[in-house]
């Protein structure tokens, strides 16, 4: 995972609406409805893409800006645009190369994403935790645990520790149903723009069976983030466990020149 995507359509000679950005995004539509560009593949780029189709490039994003929010494409910022992944209604997955939140991916599917918090409160850092948050040893950190849901379906336990000299408005903020991603741009000033991440598939125990609502011992996704804001420091690490059946981490991979 990468930065977070622009999500505004591009300001050009011609407005969203007007008839080459039709045009451009009915060309486009129908090339995707024949499956010219797979789900997850990536379009070619701008400048190719305005020529092929006959307009100029202005046109061409605002075109696919109205298809981004039509939920056909998604886009990063440093890649390029792709075809979104249809999935199932309760399922969640993230774009290629997109950073999202729980709340930006549900809210792209159509579904309303709940919280319910299980832990809020100030501690001490572990050794490990200071090492990554570059803080001192036994540094104070918001540690904030939450079950997440899908229309009220239970689907991942998080587990967020932040650093609590660079965002203590979060120590005491009531974060059960919002992104937290929103709530430090919006309390803090503080932007996410990467993170670092890991998932390893297994075994749920008893505790997070009961929590997501499965049988324990059936399969979970546990997810592991260490998350970049705009100055390049680490402000957040982050432990999701998912249910087997609701998450789906995707990605586009590309082979090395030889």
């Amino acid at each position: 995972m990468t930065t977070r995507e622009s999500t505004a359509p591009t300001e050009g000679a011609e407005g969203p609406a007007g008839p080459a950005v039709s045009l451009a995004r009915a060309r486009l539509l129908d090339r995707l409805d024949q499956g010219e560009f797979p789900p997850g593949g990536q379009l070619p780029g701008e400048r190719r893409l305005a020529g092929e189709i006959g307009v100029s490039r202005s046109s061409l994003r605002n075109a696919l800006a109205l298809l981004k929010s039509e939920g056909r494409l998604d886009s990063s910022a440093q890649r390029g645009w792709f075809v979104r992944q249809t999935t199932g209604p309760g399922v969640l997955s993230e774009p290629p190369g997109v950073l999202r939140s729980f709340t930006d991916i549900a809210r792209a599917r159509g579904l309303r994403a709940t919280g319910a918090v299980l832990d809020q409160r100030v501690r001490r850092a572990g050794f490990d935790e200071a090492a990554k948050l570059r803080i001192a040893p036994a540094a104070e950190v918001i540690q904030l645990v939450r079950v997440r849901a899908l229309d009220g379906l239970p689907v991942c336990v998080e587990t967020s520790i932040l650093p609590r000299a660079r965002v203590p408005e979060l120590a005491e903020a009531d974060l059960a149903d919002r992104s937290l991603f929103a709530a430090l741009e919006e309390m803090t000033g503080t932007r996410v723009v990467r993170s670092h991440y890991a998932a390893q598939a297994c075994p749920a125990d008893e505790r997070q069976a009961e929590l997501l609502e499965i049988g324990a011992g059936e399969p979970v996704l546990v997810c592991e983030e260490t998350t970049v804001d705009q100055h390049d420091a680490p402000v957040l690490l982050g432990r999701s466990v998912y249910r087997g059946d609701a998450y789906r981490f995707e990605s586009v991979l590309y082979r090395g020149r030889r």
